[in-house]
């Protein structure tokens, strides 16, 4: 469990709190890039980290993120007219560029410099793998971009998405590096899977081991790396075997999920990412993608294909339908009744509350991953508040990672493991 004062300290994220102002110290994704995919197309509202921002993309296609409120008479700039490498407010004509300059002023006489002493707050931005990203810290600390994977293939080899969620942004990420909920949140209630390991799945043409399915009980390896930190979860497997699964965490907010066992240039791998909108919502990124090729038609992880509500961007089975359970297939088909794997998810995490208790947890052994991000969490926001620089990954290269499951002799231990799979997964 967490005391009120660790949970508050790493749960709230705006402007001069401390955990707000460590992870401002990295690149975050703001929306998806075809969201503004024209030079010249209407402006985005996007709010990250409590902050009320406006996206477009000029003339030039270069991207601008920058205040919502016109430094003028404090207008919404989401009503602007996009034009010739500018956003216009309409409420008086003013004019900013993406680097937050006034490059136009009609409202005031011709030979005056007034606009030449005005800015408009906006952040570094960048369109790099079907993300806007933006860099919201201090100038001289801003890092390389990440080179995660789906940034790092071509538009055809990968899809993004992004969805508002109902609950803070630590409650999604400690779901997204729970390994031991598989075995029951998204599990099947199908006989065979037990009783016949015989008819256990084949996915990408490998089949895929009985532990899998019946072990329950993974048992937790967690090892803080120059990214993050990396977790393994193995499970009993046959012929004296792991099954095991590893995952990377990359900070501030990424995840990678393990899926199957084959080689790892052929696989096409997921992803999620939640980024605190404020601090009782979130946006859950989803990235997919395949280092060797295009995409297939419904390869993508399914949370990329959720229908949306169009002004509120959070997926139309959601909490005011109750994720559309339905408790004849939870009796019958699958744990909870609820069809989606990702909709299983955000019920669960939203329903915990917008700010989850965490006083009034008890965690045991398989929360050994989640356990060491709060530690990461608290150690870099403390390292704030006592006016220090805390850990961010030194190069964008740290983030050339993917998940892994293997098949491992149980005489290999897991920092024997970890090696190996990250020189494969580079």
């Amino acid at each position: 469990m967490l005391t009120q004062n660790d949970n508050e300290l790493i749960c709230k994220t705006g402007p001069s709190t401390p955990m707000g102002d460590y992870l401002r110290r990295f690149w975050i994704p703001a929306l998806c890039s075809d969201e503004i995919a024209e030079p010249d197309s209407p402006p985005v509202r996007v709010k990250i980290l409590n902050e009320e921002l406006v996206a477009f993309r000029d003339t030039n296609g270069d991207v601008g993120l920058i205040d919502n409120y016109c430094p003028h008479r404090r207008a919404s700039m989401f009503f602007g007219r996009n034009e010739e490498c500018g956003l216009r407010c309409v409420y008086h004509g003013w004019k900013f560029d993406t680097n937050g300059d006034c490059v136009d002023m009609p409202s005031e006489p011709a030979e005056s410099n007034f606009k030449d002493k005005v800015k408009i707050t906006a952040y570094p931005a960048r369109d790099w793998g079907g993300f806007i990203w933006a860099y919201m810290g201090p100038a001289e600390l801003q890092p390389d971009l990440p080179e995660v994977g789906w940034a790092m293939v071509p538009d055809s080899h990968r899809k993004v998405s992004r969805r508002l969620q109902e609950n803070n942004y630590v409650q999604g990420i400690e779901g997204g590096i729970d390994s031991s909920h598989v075995s029951f949140l998204h599990a099947g209630l199908t006989p065979y899977q037990r009783d016949h390991p015989e008819a256990r799945p084949v996915r990408n043409g490998v089949m895929q081991p009985t532990a899998m399915i019946g072990d329950s009980a993974p048992r937790f390896v967690v090892q803080d790396t120059n990214y993050g930190f990396v977790y393994g979860a193995n499970r009993d497997a046959e012929n004296d075997e792991y099954y095991w699964r590893i995952t990377p965490f990359m900070m501030p907010f990424f995840t990678i999920i393990p899926g199957s066992i084959g080689n790892a240039d052929d696989l096409t791998y997921s992803g999620h990412g939640w980024i605190p909108a404020d601090d009782e919502n979130c946006w859950m990124f989803t990235y997919s993608w395949n280092a060797s090729r295009p995409l297939n038609k419904g390869e993508n992880h399914p949370a990329s294909d959720l229908e949306l509500e169009p002004r509120t961007m959070r997926a139309t089975i959601n909490r005011d339908n109750d994720y559309g359970i339905d408790r004849e297939m939870q009796r019958n088909v699958n744990y909870t009744g609820i069809a989606n794997g990702s909709v299983q998810d955000a019920g669960i995490q939203e329903g915990m509350g917008a700010i989850c208790d965490r006083t009034k947890e008890h965690l045991g052994t398989s929360d050994s991953a989640i356990i060491n991000l709060r530690r990461v969490y608290l150690r870099g926001a403390r390292e704030i508040m006592e006016g220090g620089e805390p850990f961010t990954p030194e190069k964008g290269s740290d983030y050339r990672l993917r998940s892994v499951s293997l098949l491992q002799d149980r005489e290999i231990s897991f920092n024997d493991t970890v090696p190996f799979v990250l020189n494969k997964s580079r």
